[in-house]
């Protein structure tokens, strides 16, 4: 399993979707356990000792302090569906759009093949609050992938593949529609 987050936490770097410290990713493991990303790790150079196991409900284990500070918000997404991974990234274009819209619409026939329109969802506290966790729990009960307002994209799939896929699309259709919104006339 090492290989999936280190994989996909390269491409998350490579594309740009991440800075070197941004991002995190998590899978749904047998029984009540998850396993995550650490703090502050390097998502583009992960090693083991980045994954800490813990469980899908808070227990008060001393692990949680070195999990990603997104936790909260990975426990009610896997509360709220089905979904077997996540994968949040920083992505610059998703995240500017975000900004500006309350929903993106792609335009792009990749996109429009892969995602439906994208909610973006509005929180007070962006980072590891429970009311960003469950807004985007609600907003992926119906949705591969949704956006926290100037924060950035979560993705759910079976896999850390499946979510990072929907990430790419999603910041690729983004791209298209800054660079359409810079181009036509006012």
């Amino acid at each position: 399993m090492f290989d999936d987050f280190a994989w996909v936490g390269h491409d998350l770097y490579v594309s740009g979707a991440v800075s070197s410290h941004g991002g995190n990713m998590s899978v749904r493991l047998a029984g009540d356990r998850l396993l995550i990303t650490r703090t502050g790790s390097m998502i583009g150079r992960l090693t083991p000792a980045d994954l800490i196991e813990t469980t899908l409900e808070s227990c008060g284990d001393e692990r949680d302090a070195q999990c990603s500070v997104e936790l909260v918000v990975h426990r009610a997404i896997y509360a709220a569906t089905g979904a077997g991974a996540i994968v949040h990234a920083h992505a610059v274009n998703t995240v500017a759009r975000s900004l500006v819209s309350d929903e993106i619409v792609p335009v792009d026939s990749e996109s429009l093949l892969r995602l439906e329109s994208v909610p973006v969802v509005h929180a007070e506290h962006t980072i590891g609050s429970a009311e960003a966790g469950a807004k985007l729990a609600a907003a992926l009960r119906t949705r591969r992938v949704a956006v926290l307002k100037g924060h950035g994209p979560f993705a759910v799939g079976e896999t850390l593949e499946d979510a990072y896929q929907a990430i790419s699309c999603l910041e690729a259709s983004c791209r298209v529609l800054n660079i359409l919104a810079a181009i036509r006339p006012a």
